[in-house]
């Protein structure tokens, strides 16, 4: 008996079409900017992530303000191209994922995106840190993990 091909039932779709990756990062951007996003930054992945072609990063001033831009893209994603987004984190809305297929977008409180620093370890070297929540970007050397001492003579 074939095999019939089962979807994923929690997978965003993808889109092979330029176009239509394009016309998504440009739907997402404006609807970050009309909802007020603050620092907001679009990191290209194609070509160094099958996860996504753009990853967008973005800070609201509150958690109330992070969860409305989160359900309000969503709902312009949904009209504009018929496609669900998937969201989570929402209901403590301090740092929420949208995957809308082609482009992921995280959405944070300022604190909390300077602490994952997301900037930085997707940006392959192409973007700057997290900006603080005072709006001063940070030192890299403060996000460095303290080091850790050398195990002891014989208990290596």
């Amino acid at each position: 008996m074939p095999a019939t091909p089962v979807s994923a039932p929690n997978v965003a779709h993808r889109s092979t079409d330029p176009d239509h990756v394009e016309a998504l990062h440009r739907i997402v951007m404006q609807s970050l900017d009309d909802d007020q996003a603050v620092d907001t930054i679009s990191i290209p992945l194609a070509g160094k992530s099958s996860i996504a072609d753009y990853m967008v990063i973005a800070s609201g001033r509150s958690t109330r303000q992070v969860a409305s831009m989160a359900s309000k893209l969503a709902e312009k994603v949904k009209r504009k191209t018929g496609r669900s987004a998937r969201i989570e984190g929402l209901p403590t809305a301090d740092w929420v994922l949208i995957d809308a297929g082609d482009v992921i977008v995280h959405l944070f409180r300022p604190e909390v995106r300077t602490f994952y620093n997301l900037e930085r370890m997707w940006s392959f070297g192409d973007a700057p840190a997290a900006p603080a929540p005072d709006g001063a970007p940070v030192p890299a050397s403060s996000l460095a993990p303290e080091s850790v001492a050398a195990p002891a003579a014989g208990n290596a």
